[in-house]
């Protein structure tokens, strides 16, 4: 239903900025530009006032569409979208159904549920707890067992006679990366087949098995997959490093955010009585959505 409502909203403000008359005149720019601020009443209806703030509120929701349509064409569709859910608003206020009053509450109470976790997650995420979040992983990732990694290349092929003049080629001298450019037909192959660096497990189990079977600069003989048949040359092996910071702060920083939205939420609810009485109840009651006309 809200879904549904939103978007003839959104149709009707499209309706009302496409009349010509809106962008004939910009607001003036004198004194109250300087002065207003978001409780700055630009419109009252009914005697609810309709304040700055709203306006700005509403055109940081507004659709993509929206974005570059200058302030002084968008300002007056704004304040009249503002105005005109003013008045449907205070005419149906005191008839909401029974369905409409429950969604509406779960609507209320998700958006300050999900204020106070972005306040939480905010504050948690500051320089130093990705630093400290950091160095506990460069920590843990040292105590744990060295991970070898792998820098290959190779040249794929459909058939095993073509792998065999692969072969050939290789054994009359040529360079590895020219025959893997001209016979590849893998999207390595304007690379010169270099697949660079991986750990084991990237590989499917076949590929990584006779890569682990190289030596540095040894080439492999054919090798069947389901992708077809590969001629693999080990180039080098290391043992992995930490990654660095800028690698890995994205999930840092998002793991930071459920730490602190978890303890948030153990915090609160210690400090509330809370009673869950669904223990006993019919699961197959969630489904009951008739209930909600009751």
């Amino acid at each position: 239903m809200f879904k549904n409502a939103r978007f003839a909203l959104a149709a009707a403000f499209v309706a009302t900025l496409a009349l010509p008359a809106l962008a004939e005149d910009a607001p003036a720019a004198d004194a109250v530009t300087s002065t207003a601020t978001a409780d700055t009443v630009i419109a009252r209806v009914g005697g609810v006032d309709i304040t700055l703030g709203n306006a700005i509120a509403l055109r940081t929701q507004l659709p993509q569409q929206f974005a570059q349509v200058p302030d002084a064409t968008l300002f007056p569709a704004v304040v009249q979208q503002l105005i005109e859910q003013e008045v449907l608003a205070q005419s149906h206020a005191d008839n909401l159904s029974h369905r409409e009053q429950i969604l509406l509450q779960n609507e209320n109470r998700n958006f300050i549920a999900n204020s106070a976790l972005v306040a939480a997650v905010n504050a948690a995420v500051t320089d130093e707890s990705i630093a400290a979040a950091y160095d506990a992983f460069a920590a843990q990732y040292a105590a744990g067992d060295p991970v070898t990694e792998y820098h290959a290349a190779h040249i794929l092929v459909a058939t095993e006679d073509e792998a065999q003049q692969v072969e050939a080629a290789l054994a009359d001298g040529r360079d590895f990366a020219d025959v893997a450019r001209e016979m590849s037909t893998d999207g390595s192959a304007q690379n010169g087949g270099d697949l660079g660096w991986f750990a084991a497990g990237a590989m499917i189990p076949d590929f990584q098995a006779a890569v682990e079977a190289l030596e540095p600069g040894q080439v492999s003989q054919p090798v069947q997959t389901r992708f077809g048949w590969h001629v693999i040359k080990l180039e080098d092996t290391r043992i992995q490093q930490v990654p660095p910071l800028e690698q890995v702060r994205n999930d840092l920083v998002q793991q930071i955010q459920r730490d602190a939205s978890r303890a948030l939420i153990d915090q609160l609810t210690a400090q509330t009585t809370v009673e869950n009485l669904s223990a006993d109840m019919d699961p197959a009651l969630l489904s009951q959505t008739t209930l909600l006309d009751d």
